[in-house]
């Protein structure tokens, strides 16, 4: 039977974040968050406003042409970049060129909220696994990752999966009701086969390490259950990723800063009821260094 580890404050002083220093901007990192499309514009702007809160320094945001005059004004933190579109409403393949340049000059790489599933986001997906710049999947980007699963395993890192359970069906190219019936056992066969590192999201959320390590998370509460709060995960994930965080750190304080940031408002608000754009601003005061101790 495998062990799950607690994820609470004890284990996540095993995998302390990188201090915060008087420095500028450039020492909290720089990061890229491909996302967005014509129909799902909110997505890119949950993940970095996200991102932002998580403590990330530089942020650019990749998105559609259609998108990114209203994500450049509703974000005035980043510089947003806009990348001709299919006829889908997602990106072009001529986007992808541009973007893995942009993605080879940056601490770290956060892609899929809001993107279309396409032969585009395939190649973008295969290409970014092979640029070494630590990495983030979500959303769509993790259905097409099946075709490219090689590519993944030959990434110079472990990059960073965050499916729900019909995306990790998706990924394991089998039934939904499957991996629901044994979510853990679903993401270790992931882990093993991507050679990355895979939350399990669900009641209860499980962190799987390639090298067959396990973490269980049981925080959070019924209103995290909301269009968009995986986009705010992921930007947390992706923030701490390019403050400097080693991948599976990042990965153990994003689950437990989305999850305490949704019992918090639980406890503001109501159970449910909050919106998943409430989430991030509760992220800072959970950070270390930003109050005087996780207990």
């Amino acid at each position: 039977m495998t062990r799950c580890i607690s994820l609470g404050p004890a284990e996540l002083k095993r995998h302390p974040l990188p201090p915060v220093e008087e420095a500028d901007k450039d020492t909290r990192g720089r990061l890229l968050l491909i996302a967005g499309s014509r129909d799902l514009p909110g997505a890119a702007l949950l993940a970095a406003i996200a991102a932002l809160r998580a403590g990330a320094g530089k942020l650019q945001v990749a998105t559609t042409e259609s998108a990114a005059a209203q994500l450049g004004v509703t974000i005035p933190e980043a510089m947003v970049k806009g990348f001709p579109e299919a006829r889908d409403g997602g990106l072009a393949r001529s986007a992808i060129s541009p973007l893995v340049e942009m993605a080879g000059d940056v601490d770290a790489v956060m892609a899929g909220p809001g993107m279309m599933v396409s032969k585009t986001g395939e190649r973008l997906v295969a290409d970014l696994c092979g640029c070494g710049t630590p990495l983030v999947l979500d959303a769509a980007l993790l259905r097409v990752l099946p075709a490219r699963d090689k590519d993944a395993r030959e990434s110079p890192g472990w990059p960073i999966l965050l499916p729900h359970s019909g995306e990790l069906a998706a990924l394991l190219e089998r039934e939904q009701g499957d991996v629901e019936s044994d979510p853990l056992g679903a993401g270790l066969n992931c882990a093993k086969r991507y050679d990355a590192l895979v939350l399990v999201k669900g009641v209860q959320s499980h962190i799987v390490a390639p090298d067959g390590g396990t973490w269980k998370y049981e925080g959070g509460g019924p209103g995290l259950g909301i269009s968009g709060s995986g986009d705010t995960l992921a930007g947390i994930i992706g923030g701490l990723l390019a403050r400097g965080a080693e991948p599976l750190t990042a990965l153990l304080w994003g689950v437990w800063l989305h999850g305490e940031a949704g019992a918090s408002l639980s406890r503001k608000v109501g159970k449910v009821g909050f919106l998943a754009g409430e989430i991030a601003g509760e992220i800072p005061a959970l950070l270390p260094g930003n109050q005087p101790s996780l207990e």
